[in-house]
C-alpha cells in the first residue's frame, strides 16, 4: 500500500488504513462482545440453520433469493474491465466506490438529478435477465452503486438497513471476482434468543446475483464483515423506486424523470 495513501472512513467507520492508531482498534473490537447467536442460510429448505454445536432451533427465513451464475466467467471478465476505466472512489470501511445514480439527501428527504445520465450501458442486459425470473418480474433500477472490496484495506460494511423513503420493495447485488458471506443480523433478539443479536450467514458465490425483499430486506439487516472478504471482491448493488415514486405515488412526477434518465444506460460515474 502507498505510503500516504488515505482512507474514507468517517465517524465510527474504520479500515486496516486509519486502524494503525491502535487504540481505534481496540475500541472498535469492543463492538463485537455482545452476545449472539449464529445460523447458516439453507437456500433449499429456505431456513436458517445453527452451525455446528449449536443448540437452537432452524426457523424459516423468507425473503432471500441466491441465482448463482447469474453471469458466465466472460460476462464477468467484462463487467469487471469496464469499472476498471472508470475512477474508484474512496469510500469508507476500507471500500472503493462509482455511483450511477441521483444526488440524495435522505435525512431532508430531497432529489436533484445533478450529474446523473443513467445506469451503465453494460447493466442493461443483467436488467433484461433479471426480469425473466418471476421474483424480479418487472424490476426497473433507479440506481447502481460498484463497490470494490479487498482484504488489504480491511474492507467491510456495518450491518445496516437500506432506505425505504426513495428504494422499494426489491434490493438486487451482483457478486464477481470471489466468493463471500453477506451476513443478516437482527439486534433485538428472535424467539427465545432475545438476550443477543442473531446473525444468519447467506453463503455469495462468486457470479451469483442475492435478492432481499420482505423481512430480510426491511427488518433484518445485511453487512459483509472484514473476515468474509479474503480476495478482491466487487459487487453492484441496484435498487428501485419505492411505491411514492412509481404510478399513483405522491412523487410520481420524480420517479418518472428518474426513471427515464436510469434507464437510457448512458451513464458514466457520478
Amino acid at each position: 500500500m502507498a505510503a500516504g495513501q488515505q482512507c474514507g472512513c468517517k465517524g465510527i467507520r474504520t479500515c486496516l488504513i486509519c486502524e494503525r492508531d491502535q487504540k481505534q482498534h481496540l475500541v472498535n473490537n469492543k463492538k463485537n462482545e455482545s452476545i449472539h447467536y449464529d445460523f447458516i442460510y439453507d437456500p433449499d429448505s429456505q431456513r436458517a440453520v445453527p452451525v455446528e454445536g449449536g443448540d437452537q432451533e432452524a426457523f424459516p427465513f423468507p425473503g432471500v433469493f441466491v441465482w448463482e451464475n447469474f453471469v458466465s466467467d466472460d460476462e464477468e471478465r467484462e463487467l469487471v474491465s469496464r469499472m476498471d476505466q472508470d475512477e474508484w472512489r474512496e469510500s469508507q470501511s476500507g471500500r472503493r466506490k462509482q455511483d450511477f445514480g441521483p444526488k440524495v439527501n435522505f435525512k431532508k428527504q430531497r432529489i436533484r438529478l445533478g450529474d446523473f445520465t443513467g445506469l451503465p450501458f453494460i447493466s442493461s442486459v443483467l436488467v433484461d435477465r433479471m426480469s425473466k425470473d418471476p421474483l424480479l418480474a418487472g424490476f426497473h433500477p433507479v440506481e447502481q452503486c460498484n463497490l470494490e472490496y479487498t482484504p488489504e484495506r480491511g474492507s467491510a460494511i456495518d450491518p445496516h438497513l437500506d432506505d425505504s423513503w426513495l428504494w422499494g420493495e426489491r434490493l438486487v447485488t451482483l457478486n464477481l471476482l470471489s466468493d463471500t458471506v453477506v451476513t443478516m443480523s437482527l439486534d433485538q433478539g428472535w424467539g427465545n434468543m432475545d438476550d443477543g443479536e442473531v446473525r444468519v450467514d447467506v453463503n455469495l458465490p462468486r457470479r451469483a446475483l442475492i435478492l432481499l425483499h420482505g423481512e430480510a430486506r426491511h427488518r433484518w439487516k445485511h453487512a459483509i464483515h472484514r473476515e468474509h472478504v479474503q480476495r478482491r471482491r466487487v459487487c453492484s448493488t441496484f435498487r428501485e423506486l419505492s411505491s411514492d415514486f412509481l404510478c399513483g405515488g405522491e412523487n410520481e412526477k420524480v420517479g418518472s424523470e428518474l426513471l427515464d434518465v436510469a434507464l437510457s444506460y448512458k451513464g458514466v460515474p457520478v
